[in-house]
């Protein structure tokens, strides 16, 4: 993973330049409005059976809401949004019915099921899967655990409503921008949330299955985010969320020297290690990191054994993280074509 940053750094920047203070067009009153509907159908009863035609049929530069609703199936293939088509809303009929799958595994930066380049993408009802090493190849009794990414999303103001995200390693490519991820479910086993993202997580599920999956690996990290400095406002919050599983794991390890993850008021299982946090490349830098365990409850919530670094935060300085303005600050969430 590390050897991405000047990737994604110059993928950021075209986007930057196409992107910046772009706002999707509105109906009367401000009020959000879709343009029209696509209807994707596997039996060919839609306007396409792919999901991949359906994005390809929306004209560049896009700047009205555009509905792609996806029937029940299983829809095998890479779906790609490019760059110049935000404005998407992609709505499933259930995360258990709507499934975008692919079997991949390449390098991090390709391989992924679901990709999303642009800002202003909506998701609504789907399941991003890649089951490319589950269960993983087993050579010599040892299983190959590899990179192999469901969904990987670069664009700014991006939200996810119930949907579901299966992989083993890194799932979910949190790479840069204000997202939302609300009532998702999440699983893998090593660093299954990672990237530079400045993003709340609310009410998830997020489940480790290395212990189903990878049993002789002795523990997995749920999160690797990459913040890189003091100034960098990115970081990953977990509010209201139910960290389940099986096998044992880290809450987080530092992905960049100013990694930022906050855990707010979640049940956390007997799966987490008592140390909870790994600094990994930055042993001896630890006053820099920013791991926070605020309200939390379940067997796996004692502090007793946690790392002595971990970063405690008043009242008013976790209000600026927990808070929906931590990545809503020009109410860019309201202006979604879609409400909880």
């Amino acid at each position: 993973m590390q050897c991405l940053f000047a990737l994604v750094f110059i993928v950021l920047l075209l986007q930057s330049s196409v992107s910046e203070g772009f706002e999707c067009k509105s109906g009367a009153g401000n009020q959000p409005k879709l343009a029209n509907t696509i209807r994707v159908d596997k039996s060919g009863s839609g306007d396409f059976s792919s999901v991949q035609k359906a994005i390809d049929s929306i004209p560049p530069n896009n700047d009205r809401w555009r509905h792609i609703h996806i029937s029940p199936g299983i829809y095998r293939e890479k779906v790609t949004i490019p760059i110049d088509k935000p404005c998407i809303f992609l709505e499933g009929s259930h995360a258990s019915l709507t499934i975008i799958e692919w079997n991949e595994h390449n390098e991090t930066s390709n391989s992924a099921t679901f990709s999303s380049f642009p800002d202003n993408i909506v998701a609504r009802g789907i399941s991003f899967k890649n089951f490319y090493d589950i269960p993983p190849v087993v050579v010599d009794g040892n299983s190959q655990v590899a990179p192999a990414l469901a969904a990987r999303i670069y664009g700014d103001k991006s939200a996810f409503y119930n949907c579901a995200f299966y992989g083993l390693q890194d799932t979910l490519w949190d790479v840069e921008g204000h997202h939302y991820f609300y009532r998702c479910y999440i699983e893998g086993a090593i660093d299954f949330i990672f990237g530079s993202g400045q993003s709340i997580y609310e009410g998830c599920v997020v489940n480790l299955t290395l212990g189903k999956y990878a049993t002789e690996y002795p523990n997995g990290y749920i999160t690797a985010q990459g913040r890189n400095s003091s100034e960098d406002p990115s970081g990953f919050v977990f509010k209201y969320c139910n960290f389940v599983g099986s096998g044992k794991t880290y809450l987080g390890r530092a992905y960049g020297p100013y990694s930022r993850v906050i855990i707010y008021k979640s049940a956390l299982s007997d799966m987490i290690v008592p140390a909870g946090w790994d600094a990994w490349d930055y042993v001896h830098h630890e006053e820099n990191l920013m791991y926070v365990e605020h309200g939390c409850w379940g067997a796996g919530a004692g502090k007793s054994g946690r790392v002595p670094w971990m970063t405690q935060l008043s009242a008013a300085q976790l209000n600026q993280f927990v808070r929906l303005s931590y990545i809503d600050k020009d109410g860019w969430i309201e202006k979604l074509p879609i409400k909880p």
